[in-house]
Protein backbone atom coordinates (compact mmCIF):
# COMPACT_ATOMS: atom_id res chain seq x y z
CA UNK A 1 0.00 0.00 0.00
CA UNK A 2 1.58 3.51 -0.65
CA UNK A 3 0.14 6.26 1.76
CA UNK A 4 -0.06 9.93 1.04
CA UNK A 5 -0.82 12.82 2.97
CA UNK A 6 -2.17 16.33 1.57
CA UNK A 7 -0.87 19.18 2.49
CA UNK A 8 -4.02 20.12 4.77
CA UNK A 9 -3.13 16.91 6.58
CA UNK A 10 0.25 18.10 7.19
CA UNK A 11 -0.70 21.23 8.42
CA UNK A 12 -3.49 20.16 11.00
CA UNK A 13 -1.18 17.32 11.91
CA UNK A 14 1.83 19.71 12.29
CA UNK A 15 -0.59 21.85 15.26
CA UNK A 16 -1.95 18.36 16.72
CA UNK A 17 -0.48 17.97 20.67
CA UNK A 18 2.29 15.51 21.44
CA UNK A 19 0.36 12.86 22.70
CA UNK A 20 -2.31 12.94 19.71
CA UNK A 21 0.42 12.94 17.05
CA UNK A 22 2.02 9.67 19.24
CA UNK A 23 -1.59 8.11 19.08
CA UNK A 24 -1.70 9.06 15.33
CA UNK A 25 1.61 6.96 14.54
CA UNK A 26 0.26 3.93 16.71
CA UNK A 27 -2.92 3.81 15.11
CA UNK A 28 -1.22 4.88 11.42
CA UNK A 29 0.92 1.65 12.10
CA UNK A 30 -2.27 -0.55 12.00
CA UNK A 31 -4.06 1.10 9.52
CA UNK A 32 -1.10 0.04 7.21
CA UNK A 33 -1.32 -2.94 8.34
CA UNK A 34 -5.24 -3.62 8.13
CA UNK A 35 -7.16 -0.52 7.30
CA UNK A 36 -10.19 -2.08 8.45
CA UNK A 37 -8.98 -3.00 11.71
CA UNK A 38 -11.85 -2.82 14.43
CA UNK A 39 -9.62 -1.12 16.52
CA UNK A 40 -9.72 2.14 14.01
CA UNK A 41 -13.76 1.83 13.47
CA UNK A 42 -13.26 2.64 9.75
CA UNK A 43 -15.88 3.77 8.20
CA UNK A 44 -17.41 5.80 5.09
CA UNK A 45 -18.36 9.60 5.21
CA UNK A 46 -21.54 10.92 3.59
CA UNK A 47 -22.59 14.11 2.20
CA UNK A 48 -20.08 16.95 1.72
CA UNK A 49 -17.52 13.93 1.84
CA UNK A 50 -18.99 11.72 -0.27
CA UNK A 51 -16.55 8.95 -1.32
CA UNK A 52 -13.90 9.91 1.86
CA UNK A 53 -13.61 7.47 4.74
CA UNK A 54 -12.44 7.79 8.23
CA UNK A 55 -11.38 6.31 11.01
CA UNK A 56 -10.42 6.79 14.50
CA UNK A 57 -7.21 7.98 16.53
CA UNK A 58 -9.21 8.03 19.85
CA UNK A 59 -12.38 9.44 20.93
CA UNK A 60 -12.18 12.83 19.93
CA UNK A 61 -9.76 12.59 16.64
CA UNK A 62 -10.31 11.00 13.11
CA UNK A 63 -8.60 11.06 10.39
CA UNK A 64 -10.38 11.45 6.88
CA UNK A 65 -9.00 9.51 3.98
CA UNK A 66 -9.84 8.42 0.70
CA UNK A 67 -8.68 5.55 -2.04
CA UNK A 68 -6.59 7.14 -4.96
CA UNK A 69 -5.94 4.30 -6.38
CA UNK A 70 -5.50 0.67 -6.25
CA UNK A 71 -3.84 0.33 -2.74
CA UNK A 72 -2.92 4.47 -3.15
CA UNK A 73 -4.82 6.30 -0.02
CA UNK A 74 -4.30 9.38 0.75
CA UNK A 75 -4.57 10.79 4.07
CA UNK A 76 -6.87 14.12 3.82
CA UNK A 77 -7.10 15.93 7.27
CA UNK A 78 -7.03 14.86 10.65
CA UNK A 79 -9.20 16.41 13.64
CA UNK A 80 -11.90 16.61 15.81
CA UNK A 81 -15.14 16.32 14.31
CA UNK A 82 -14.73 20.12 13.61
CA UNK A 83 -13.03 18.78 10.21
CA UNK A 84 -16.18 17.70 8.99
CA UNK A 85 -17.98 21.17 8.40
Amino acid sequence: MELYYSPKFIKSYSRLPKRIKSLTEQKEKIFTEDYFNKILQTHKLHGDFVGFWAFSVNRNYRIVFDFIGKNVIRFYDIGTHDIYK
